[in-house]
């Protein structure tokens, strides 16, 4: 048996146990808008549309479940979750979680400001004294997260800190521009809200799960159905539904297609 059969076959047996025991695979998240969302009971996003797709074609049944994203970090760690959609990649979460060979999206984090009073920073220096509104548990980028020129106040939703912007609670909000263009047009703030110059930082998001036995194969072969997806017309069709997203591959080349990531 050649090698790439006996990890097919393997790959088959693990996703086989799973279904075997009656099992799904538990999948948590935060609703992450246009990524992932739900909406009159449905669930939707091009992540996760992209992801359903792929673990159907690997015969993978999925339990999905929303929550908080730092309740998604714990349930991680407690073992109370298989895997997390789109979440970032963190050296420090090595030793708990495998990440496919090929992220989802790519995430550019940005900040917005109220118009009434406009904050159009170019600079992380521009911040100098004034309060972000952050998601607990999201990864900004060194940057960002250390310097000590400006403050840090988190909010338990993108919808709950754009709602203290408006009320000049804060001086900004950072998210992933279109997450933050999504909630922008679904609180009929357009005109009300801008974002500002300064892009503070770019990056993946994967479905990453547990270390455990067939994990690592399945992750394989997850990167690998990924990967030929987004060649297909039927990626285009969907990336096109949620406005020309664009996915960055694992060689860093983007096509049209958070933590939260983290999320």
């Amino acid at each position: 048996m050649t090698l790439i059969a006996k990890l097919l076959t393997a790959a088959l047996f693990a996703c086989l146990s799973l279904a075997a025991y009656g099992e799904k695979l538990r999948i948590v998240t935060e609703p992450w808008a246009p990524y992932v969302y739900e909406e009159d009971g449905v669930m939707r996003g091009l992540d996760y549309e992209t992801t359903a797709i792929v673990f159907q074609r690997l015969g993978v049944e999925v339990q999905w479940q929303f929550l908080p994203w730092k309740r998604c970090l714990a349930m991680l760690e407690q073992g109370n979750a298989d895997g997390a959609l789109d979440i970032f990649h963190s050296h420090d979460r090595d030793a708990l979680l495998l990440y496919p060979s090929e992220p989802l999206s790519d995430v550019e984090f940005a900040l917005f400001y109220a118009n009434e009073r406009p904050h159009p920073a170019k600079h992380l220096n521009d911040l100098r004294g004034l309060t972000v509104g952050t998601s607990p548990g999201y990864l900004y980028g060194d940057d960002f997260s250390t310097s000590t020129l400006f403050k840090r106040e988190p909010a338990p939703s993108h919808e709950a800190n754009f709602g203290k912007l408006m009320l000049g609670r804060i001086d900004l909000v950072i998210t992933d521009r279109r997450v933050g263009q999504h909630v922008i047009k679904a609180l009929g703030l357009e005109g009300r809200v801008s974002q500002a110059p300064v892009m503070v930082s770019r990056q993946q998001q994967f479905l990453a799960v547990r270390r455990g036995a067939g994990m690592d194969l399945l992750v394989r072969r997850f990167a690998a159905e990924l990967k030929r997806f987004k060649q297909e017309p039927a990626y285009a069709v969907l990336s096109a539904k949620y406005g020309g997203i664009q996915a960055i591959t694992a060689s860093g080349h983007t096509v049209e297609q958070q933590e939260s990531s983290a999320p």
